[in-house]
């Protein structure tokens, strides 16, 4: 198995109690079963403080959130307690992965069926009712689906993890939910490479249609990222060669329609029936590192729903929305476009069923 990821992806550390938008607040996280089982034999009143702090009333233990949505384990300070009592290996598997994601190539050469998780949010199950562009690559009618929240252990992504055994080609990758991982890849300005993390020497051949898809995927990130080229040109390429225009729809509309978790998005939404400014060229690296982002994390999707040409046009809508967010504020700049996308990130890509409506969306006629 190969292990790849950004090459910005070793560079991310959490940030803690320095975070403005911390994922301790607002989130139900879910824990795993073996580290539920850690947590009751924790002792002392500490372990007491633990066990009381989760739910296991419903299909999953989760954290309590207090009043404010913090989590009942975040103390005043901004930081866990889990971590300053415990220590860091202390953390369930969604805590310690955040906010990290992998996909997993090469489904049909192994028995297991995921290839994706998303920190604990996959990506949609939508096959049947989207149409698929003819020539693009497909999964073979019966195909196992391809992705699965449950598969998230270390955050080193090791090769050991049981759901990524077999697979010849994992790639990791980092969330723009999370603040830190947004500066980190929307600020910067060399084109983003892949590294190869890992590699047990194992035969890591793909099949044609895993291999046809990543070399579409490679075209499309290496277009959006020729500075050279005006960004609406090269948003505009991609979509062309996606093969679905997006359809003319009140999209401020459809987004307010969708599940919504912020207030504060709500008050984005609403902007864009204002005035729209001009951007200023400080946005193009991180408006196209967005897109770029985009078609990497969402384009593997495509072996589980055969929609390349839905995916296309998500990341380039997304792009266009956020573009649209960063023109109807005033003086925009590159931190505030940043903010957006992150914003933008964990209502939408953090919300399987909002991708499926999108998805779905942009098909229709």
């Amino acid at each position: 198995m190969k292990l790849i990821a950004p090459d910005y992806y070793p560079e991310f550390r959490c940030i803690a109690d320095k975070c403005r938008h911390s994922c301790c607040i607002g989130w139900e996280i879910d824990i795993d079963p073996d580290t539920r089982e850690q947590y009751r034999r924790v002792p002392g009143a500490f372990g007491e403080r633990l066990n009381a702090a989760i739910d296991d009333s419903g299909e999953y233990p989760v954290f309590r959130l207090c009043a404010d949505g913090r989590c009942a384990m975040l103390n005043p300070s901004g930081l866990c307690d889990l971590i300053t009592q415990l220590g860091e290996s202390a953390l369930c598997q969604i805590c310690a992965d955040h906010p990290r994601f992998r996909n997993f190539w090469g489904q049909s050469k192994v028995g297991h069926s995921p290839t994706s998780d998303s920190d604990c949010l996959q990506s949609p199950s939508v096959a049947s009712t989207r149409p698929c562009a003819e020539g693009w690559p497909r999964t073979k009618v019966g195909q196992s689906p391809t992705s699965d929240s449950d598969c998230l252990q270390s955050p080193s992504v090791a090769s050991t993890r049981p759901c990524a055994e077999g697979w010849p080609r994992t790639e990791g990758g980092l969330g723009l939910c999370c603040e830190e991982a947004a500066r980190l890849i929307l600020t910067r300005e060399t084109p983003m490479e892949l590294l190869t993390l890992e590699d047990d020497g194992a035969d890591d051949a793909l099949d044609e249609e895993d291999e046809a898809l990543l070399a579409i995927r490679d075209t499309l990130i290496t277009l959006m990222q020729e500075h050279d080229t005006p960004l609406q040109e090269r948003l505009d390429e991609v979509l062309m060669l996606g093969g679905l225009p997006i359809p003319e729809m009140n999209w401020p509309q459809i987004y307010r329609e969708l599940e919504r978790l912020d207030p504060a998005w709500d008050a984005a939404l609403d902007s864009l029936a204002g005035a729209q400014h001009a951007l200023s060229p400080a946005l193009d690296v991180p408006l196209a590192n967005f897109c770029a982002y985009l078609l990497y994390r969402h384009l593997p999707g495509a072996m589980e729903d055969e929609d390349v040409p839905g995916r296309v046009a998500f990341c380039v809508l997304s792009t266009r929305m956020l573009m649209a967010l960063c023109a109807a504020k005033p003086g925009c700049t590159p931190e505030d476009c940043i903010d957006l996308a992150r914003m933008y990130s964990a209502e939408i890509e953090y919300s399987e069923e909002n991708i499926a409506a999108l998805l779905d969306t942009l098909w229709e006629e």
